[in-house]
């Protein structure tokens, strides 16, 4: 990790994700702006939380960390986020291995100055119970849809959540990415995107998939996700 010390960049960060809306002059007087390689980690399960980070450039991955040492991927993260939020109110050790998908600019408040001064602001407070709130519910939407659902439907509705007015869509993430986020293998969703093709409603090549029957893609999707990846 480094520390940027560029106040310009920190407050264009600050500008862009209007974090003046949740958060008081007086908590950004603390902001620090830190940078993250990728394949970095940002937070290790069981260490005590530093800094309160808010995500604001990049792209992150969380897993939990099990006993067994073994971990099961949570969530990726490329839009604007907290990081920390139930460690900073319960003082716990993180729960959950963070680390940068690729290059990573966070936005991180010292948790010590949090919990001394600022437990008790009541913007912060609201954007703590936002954060959480949302959070929750993403978590519960996508776990119970890739329980229910066969992946032919879970990828008709990933891609459908991500068609925009042209007729193809930009893979901004890896196809392993992807079979970690709808809870599947590598080889399985090669064999469903192929499904998808042999059915001519889709065509994917070179990172797009090419939309060639949206109302049969809307009809398999059966349900929207969460944006997060």
């Amino acid at each position: 990790m480094r520390r940027i010390l560029d106040n310009k960049l920190l407050s264009h960060y600050i500008d862009k994700h209007n974090i003046e809306d949740i958060l008081d002059k007086d908590i950004l007087k603390h902001a620090q702006l830190h940078f993250y390689e990728k394949d970095e980690y940002i937070l290790e399960a069981q260490c005590n939380l530093e800094y309160y980070y808010l995500l604001v450039h990049g792209k992150i991955k969380i897993s939990y960390l099990f006993e067994n040492g073994k971990s099961m991927f949570l969530k990726f993260y490329k839009d604007f986020i907290s990081i920390g939020d139930l460690e900073l109110l319960k003082n716990i050790p993180i729960l959950c291995n963070i680390d940068a998908v690729e290059d990573t600019y966070l936005i991180g408040i010292p948790v010590d100055i949090l919990r001394k001064d600022y437990l008790n602001n009541l913007k912060f407070l609201h954007h703590l119970i936002d954060s959480l709130s949302d959070k929750l519910y993403a978590t519960i939407n996508n776990s119970s849809y890739n329980f229910v659902y066969p992946l032919i439907n879970r990828l008709s509705s990933y891609l459908v959540e991500h068609i925009t007015d042209r007729n193809y869509i930009d893979l901004n993430s890896s196809l392993k990415e992807i079979a970690q986020f709808l809870g599947t293998s590598y080889k399985h969703l090669n064999r469903t995107f192929k499904e998808l093709e042999e059915e001519s409603i889709i065509k994917y090549e070179n990172k797009k998939v090419y939309i060639l029957d949206e109302e049969r893609l809307c009809e398999l999707s059966k349900n929207l996700y969460i944006k997060s990846l």
